[in-house]
């Protein structure tokens, strides 16, 4: 009993950490919690209202034609994007490991889009796959019909465009800090012992770097549901709602 007398935390010292984030705390609670349960609450009255429906709420959206369209459009574009923005990362990751000296330059270069504004990558694709664009005008001098890249179906694949250009650079940094983190004598066991340079890369690279990838999922994943602008500005959701995701259908919604 005296050992744990002796060892045991005054109540004063167990209340400073949380007197420090009190003003954090009410904060959040304020701008975000107390916003968030309202909303939550008034999901089931009718709106403008204080009748309660219920789930019905719910079921209407579900049931909503646009809205499956934005859940379908918002599911391909997760399942197109992060796989080709982690291979792609990936793979010049794997590239510049051998260029040490000058590695941080090409981070840096790689970081660049991320550091430019929404509006003006809006307007340099604009430029470029307008139907009167550049991309055009390329084609022109080859014999090639103009492509509506942004008034088409090719709109999607703009988007995709767009996406990867603008986050590639976090990515290829997140993969260059795994793969800085594997001890280089595990590949010098792994040619000493014979292994090609698949073999090491799926015995040695890829056991390191799981964290990495379950981390860039998780990421991609919940910034896709939050990519709002670049899809608004570049394409407005169309042609015919073919590029429009769940939050761009919130916000025209609201």
């Amino acid at each position: 009993m005296r050992r744990k007398r002796e060892h045991s935390v005054p109540i004063r010292e167990q209340m400073v950490p949380w007197l420090f984030l009190l003003p954090s705390l009410l904060f959040v609670s304020i701008m975000v919690l107390i916003p968030m349960l309202d909303a939550l609450r008034r999901s089931f009255f009718l709106a403008a209202s204080d009748r309660f429906v219920g789930f019905q709420n719910y079921l209407a959206v579900l049931k909503n034609h646009a809205f499956k369209l934005a859940a379908a459009n918002t599911a391909r574009f997760i399942l197109v994007c992060i796989p080709l923005l982690l291979l792609f990362s990936l793979a010049v990751s794997l590239m510049l490991t051998s260029f040490r000296e000058k590695r941080s330059i090409f981070k840096t270069s790689f970081l660049v889009p991320m550091a430019v504004p929404v509006a003006s990558i809006v307007l340099l694709w604009r430029v470029i796959f307008h139907k009167n664009g550049l991309l055009n005008a390329f084609l022109a001098l080859w014999g090639m019909v103009p492509v509506d890249w942004i008034g088409s179906k090719a709109a999607f694949g703009v988007l995709v465009f767009a996406y990867l250009w603008k986050n590639f650079g976090y990515d290829m940094v997140l993969w260059l800090s795994g793969l800085s983190a594997i001890n280089p004598a595990l590949y010098e066991a792994a040619q000493i012992d014979g292994a090609r340079p698949w073999q090491s890369f799926y015995y040695v690279t890829v056991p390191h770097i799981k964290m990495v990838v379950g981390l860039l999922v998780v990421l991609r994943t919940v910034w896709i549901f939050n990519n709002f602008d670049l899809i608004y500005l570049i394409t407005g959701g169309g042609p015919a709602g073919t590029t429009q995701t769940i939050p761009l259908y919130a916000y025209n919604m609201g």
